[in-house]
């Protein structure tokens, strides 16, 4: 039975006229007339009584319009699927992330992505911002948060860790604290704007904002901060570099989730899910964080 056929006898159905149905498909009336013509031949009965008040089925066109609504269900359903995923992983993915796991981390993760993946070409937004997923801003949002948006589906991929970081231009001044209480005898980097919220730094506001002797709204600035002997700087382990030292971990309190997250209209899209595993794995795996 030709599909294109059902279809003009449900919007004959819809619309209880010839004409009707021919505007809603965008055909000619005679287009109409003749494929229910040729619907009605091959099944060997009616399917419409025309009345005067338009298109009426009768019992065999009742029994076709249910069979031909599943179907036409089933067809919109395999569409739907279809498009919501790539046939070849291939195409556009935009990430954002913040910048300090976007300028030490990433670039390693999507380098080895990249040779198995060579059609997915990655866009990578940084910002410490949290961008618009709704409008397609960004497919994949890497965040480090305890509470993601309720309207982004995703997983957490790890916890990180943080440490209070000194450098050797600070302990020449002012030495080292040996642990967590010392700390307000110390000069200290506290956060700004965005970074305000993560509990390492609600903590310092809410026990030393009077040690605070610099602030930023960026991890990398911070660092930098300490690194020039500015103050001690509390810091996710990812920030770790050379030039700071490690002086004692902050209680498992003040760490920080790790979350890939996308909108749920793309979770199922191929490419999508290829780089979130992708990145999941990279994140869990790495020891340096």
């Amino acid at each position: 039975m030709d599909w294109n056929a059902l279809k003009i006898f449900l919007a004959i159905e819809q619309a209880g006229s010839l004409a009707g149905a021919a505007r809603a498909l965008g055909v000619n009336h005679s287009t109409v007339f003749r494929r229910l013509n040729t619907l009605e031949k091959d099944l060997g009965s009616r399917l419409f009584e025309r009345q005067s008040g338009g298109y009426a089925l009768t019992p065999l066109g009742e029994e076709l319009r249910d069979i031909a609504n599943r179907v036409d269900g089933a067809f919109n359903d395999m569409e739907r699927h279809i498009a919501g995923r790539d046939v070849q992983p291939k195409g556009k993915v935009r990430i954002t992330a913040p910048n300090n796991l976007a300028y030490r981390y990433l670039p390693d993760y999507l380098a080895d992505f990249n040779r198995s993946y060579p059609d997915i070409k990655v866009e990578l937004l940084v910002s410490n911002l949290e961008v618009n997923m709704n409008s397609r801003q960004a497919d994949i949002a890497v965040r480090v948060t305890d509470a993601p948006p309720e309207h982004l589906v995703g997983r957490q991929v790890r916890s990180i860790g943080w440490s209070v970081y000194g450098s050797a231009a600070y302990r020449e001044k002012y030495g080292f604290p040996d642990d967590l209480d010392a700390l307000q005898h110390h000069r200290l980097i506290g956060a700004s704007g965005g970074m305000q919220h993560l509990p390492a730094f609600v903590w310092v506001e809410r026990n030393l904002a009077q040690c605070v002797s610099a602030r930023s709204d960026d991890l990398v600035a911070m660092s930098s901060l300490a690194q020039s002997g500015h103050g001690l700087a509390l810091l996710p382990n990812d920030q770790q570099r050379p030039e700071l030292e490690a002086l004692f971990a902050l209680p498992p309190g003040k760490t920080s989730n790790l979350w890939l997250l996308t909108h749920p209209d793309l979770r199922q899209v191929e490419r999508i899910k290829l780089v979130m595993r992708h990145l999941a794995d990279d994140f869990a795996g790495d020891h340096r964080l």
